[in-house]
């Protein structure tokens, strides 16, 4: 089974390569370290799964999804993550990979993840498939989409206020309901959340 490992850590790398290697079913052909790097080997496709952490040193394992797709890559992927985040695995079976599996986890789940995905099956950790596309955003009313819409586009709440005929103080209210709603503490961090969000369910399912 050939297997290309793409990881920032060198020590994760060291411990997934000494894994792979005494196990016998594994053939690893290349560890990278840039999700950059990565796509490169992806465009030749001369393997059969890839190992990819969920931050590499130039990008996170989202943006490495997405390109896969829009470049119509065709690899099979597992994403091997170090957060026990369900927000993450979400994520990744939105925007299309096949595994997805822990570093903590036993060695024995890692392999059985790798082959299941290059043997063309989905294996991920249980999740309610019926909320799969539940996010932050989905919690959010029509009218507080709207503003946060306006709040990506650089708008005051001086602005807001004027182009909607409400006062500062209730722009104010509204966005203070926004951010708790969001779990973020300001402006620039609810407009991240929505450019990350955007960004994410530009993909299709699957």
């Amino acid at each position: 089974m050939r297997v290309v490992v793409a990881e920032r850590n060198p020590l994760v790398i060291s411990a997934l390569r000494e894994m792979l290697e005494c196990d016998g079913r594994f053939d690893l052909l290349a560890c990278v370290q840039s999700g950059s790097h990565f796509l490169e080997l992806a465009m030749a496709g001369e393997f059969d799964v890839a190992v990819i952490g969920w931050k590499l040193a130039d990008m996170d394992g989202a943006d490495v999804l997405a390109e896969v797709h829009s470049r119509k890559l065709g690899v099979r992927i597992a994403v091997f993550s170090n957060d026990h985040d369900i927000g993450i695995l979400k994520q990744c079976v939105r925007l299309g990979a096949q595994g997805y599996c822990f570093q903590f986890d036993d060695p024995s789940i890692i392999f059985e993840t790798i082959l299941a995905v290059a043997h063309g099956r989905i294996c991920i950790p249980y999740i309610d498939i019926n909320k799969v596309n539940d996010t932050p955003l989905s919690q959010l009313t029509v009218r507080e989409r709207e503003l946060l819409a306006v709040l990506s586009d650089g708008w005051t709440n001086l602005q807001i206020a004027t182009r909607t005929g409400i006062s500062e103080n209730t722009v104010k209210y509204h966005l203070k309901n926004l951010y708790d709603k969001l779990d973020v503490r300001n402006r620039a961090m609810a407009v991240a959340l929505y450019a990350r969000e955007r960004r994410t369910q530009k993909q299709p399912f699957g």
